[in-house]
């Protein structure tokens, strides 16, 4: 019965990453849309995408200042109430404003704030709510984020099918309401207290001395990197470098990736306890280096998208299993989590702003851009090689 109770907040901490997946990749699916309608170029566009996650950044750094003060529901209902107004926002401030892309710099900073909200709040309280297993109900929790990506992509793409890319500001709003249904749902659901405070736990101080520590900040920076790097660029990436339809892009571009880190993360959350975890991420993190080679290599259009959905799969693990080993720096806390999450977003806006960037150098060539962002899988692959190495030696 008890569990019972708590089955609609496990609903709403389901529909939070659904709601984080949307702010995170609706806008993606536009760029090219936003290069022709509005005349912005492609380094703005990048611009856009690093805000995005900076912003992001930003709340989760001090988040800790204020959620504990005004509480956990009334934070997650200001989350989904910043994540609806951007999507609403977008749909009419760039035709408002007399600078277009200052109306969809606006509308991007709102609901990254609530993104990055959700992000900071969704976790621990799905992590309160009673369970027979736990872990198991956080990987199911994260892979509500890729299944969300692929509802996005495959609902857009149906929707720009039928009744044009002209309509995108219907299909924006459509998509606030997923935000505004789970602001009913955080309203009214039981919030259990969250983890005690009671155990001692590693000092500031304590934790930036440790050398382990800094090897896992290395690789949730380059774990976020590796993923939005692919993810940000894929539907602009078929479309433009390709040179083929947005919709057949879309398809099999993000979300053929988002299909598969999902794979990934159900496979790994399933049978995880029978795999070598720091094995599994250093064939991932190969598999993914090679995946960018065939992205940006690759001759023949279709290759080079096969290259993003084996991207797709090959970063699933990255970002839950970095979190998972540091659980070897025994009570490090919210600060360690909240840190590690800190990290994951500074790659995830560095790498789509170096392969947007180095694109723009060399006249808006994706191709190269992606190959220049291949660096984070590599230095990934490097610190868990070294992790394995620290490891051994104890």
């Amino acid at each position: 019965m008890k569990n019972r109770n708590y089955r609609q907040t496990v609903y709403a901490c389901f529909i939070g990453y659904i709601v984080q997946a949307i702010v995170n990749n609706f806008a993606p699916l536009l760029f090219v849309c936003f290069q022709n309608e509005f005349g912005i170029s492609l380094n703005k566009i990048t611009l856009l995408v690093s805000v995005n996650f900076a912003v992001q950044l930003l709340v989760d750094a001090t988040a800790a200042l204020y959620v504990d003060r005004i509480g956990y529901r009334v934070s997650c209902i200001l989350a989904h109430v910043f994540s609806a107004g951007g999507l609403m926002s977008m749909a009419f401030l760039p035709d408002i404003l007399s600078d277009s892309f200052a109306g969809l710099m606006v509308s991007v900073i709102l609901y990254a704030i609530g993104g990055g909200l959700i992000e900071v709040l969704i976790s621990p309280i799905m992590e309160s709510c009673p369970s027979e297993n736990r872990q198991k109900a956080m990987s199911l929790l994260h892979s509500f984020y890729c299944w969300g990506h692929v509802g996005v992509v495959m609902i857009s793409t149906l929707f720009f099918s039928l009744f044009g890319i002209g309509n995108w500001r219907i299909m924006a709003m459509l998509w606030a309401i997923v935000p505004v249904l789970n602001i009913i749902l955080f309203a009214r659901v039981p919030i259990a207290p969250l983890v005690s405070e009671q155990e001692e736990r590693i000092s500031f101080a304590d934790l930036v001395r440790n050398r382990l520590f800094w090897l896992f900040i290395l690789m949730m920076i380059c774990s976020g990197a590796s993923e939005q790097s692919v993810s940000q660029w894929a539907s602009s990436f078929a479309e433009k470098g390709l040179g083929i339809s947005k919709t057949l892009g879309d398809l099999l571009g993000p979300m053929m990736f988002a299909l598969l880190m999902g794979t990934s993360r159900a496979i790994y959350g399933r049978h995880g306890d029978r795999m070598d975890q720091r094995s599994f991420m250093i064939f991932s993190s190969v598999l993914c280096i090679a995946s960018y080679l065939l992205i940006s290599l690759a001759p023949h259009p279709f290759v080079s998208l096969a290259g993003c959905a084996i991207c797709g799969f090959s970063v699933g693990i990255m970002w839950p299993g970095t979190i998972s080993s540091a659980a070897v720096l025994r009570n490090g806390g919210t600060v360690l989590y909240a840190l590690l999450a800190l990290a994951g977003d500074v790659g995830c806006s560095a790498g789509p702003a170096v392969a947007g960037l180095v694109s723009g150098i060399f006249s808006d060539n994706l191709k190269t851009g992606i190959l220049a962002a291949a660096i984070f899988p590599v230095l990934l692959l490097i610190s868990l090689l070294a992790y394995r190495n620290n490891s051994s030696q104890k």
